[in-house]
């Protein structure tokens, strides 16, 4: 009886060496799996997501580039966002010419904040000014995006004049559909308007961003928490 009970410990103890190198294995070989597969997912570059997206996104947006005009993508473009209305109108114009012409809008797909300009860090506005597009990010967390040039002169002059600090930043158009100061138009609109801006980033890309559409003889709103806005608001009006 002992004999055999000894021999079941000897056996139990190798299946149970056996069943332990087998899970370390197990581990080991799913652990390999996943550092492939973070090696193998490299950085997007603008190149590559030109090489992705650029025919659907031809598909999309060719007709409206022809129907304006437009050959291929324009050298120049300015992009007009107004927050009342959500909306953000696409501009384009040639060497040749000084005149621009419309191509698309699109949506907002989120909204945060209200009317008003942007005034510190976490208030969730989206900023209000004539600004420009600073640079294209092929790797954002809301598929792509253009970085805005917040805070501008205007805001930093403003900002020593009320005595605030921590203006915050980092206000960008992406895709997707969340903000927290950002202007979101979702997945499809940004691959269209990343390649627009590609095929523009050897010049200046002003970004203008309004409470509401002042060509169409809106009034300024009146904000509370500043006494400056008319100036603001004169500025972008003209800038429009």
């Amino acid at each position: 009886m002992d004999t055999a009970l000894r021999k079941f410990g000897i056996y139990a103890l190798i299946l149970a060496i056996m069943l332990t190198s087998l899970i370390a294995a197990l581990r080991l070989w799913r652990d390999n799996r996943v550092s492939s597969r973070v090696l193998e997912k490299k950085p997007r570059t603008n190149e590559t997501v030109a090489a992705q997206v650029g025919s659907k996104v031809w598909n999309g947006v060719g007709d409206e580039l022809n129907a304006a005009g437009f050959e291929t993508y324009p050298p120049f473009l300015r992009i007009l966002a107004f927050k009342e209305s959500r909306k953000v109108e696409i501009y384009g114009r040639t060497v040749e010419s000084e005149s621009w012409r419309w191509i698309k809008q699109y949506d907002f797909t989120a909204f945060s904040g209200k009317l008003g300009p942007k005034l510190k860090q976490g208030d969730l506005q989206i900023p209000e000014g004539i600004y420009q597009i600073e640079y294209l990010n092929p790797n954002s967390r809301y598929h792509l995006s253009a970085k805005i040039s917040y805070p501008n002169e205007f805001d930093r002059k403003m900002a020593q004049k009320d005595g605030r600090t921590n203006l915050g930043g980092d206000i960008f158009i992406h895709g997707k559909a969340v903000t927290i100061g950002c202007i979101p138009i979702g997945d499809r609109a940004i691959e269209e308007l990343y390649l627009l801006l590609m095929h523009a980033h050897h010049h200046p890309i002003p970004c203008i961003i309004a409470p509401r559409d002042f060509r169409a003889g809106h009034t300024f709103p009146k904000i509370e928490e500043i006494d400056w806005e008319a100036e603001l608001y004169a500025s972008i009006a003209e800038a429009l």
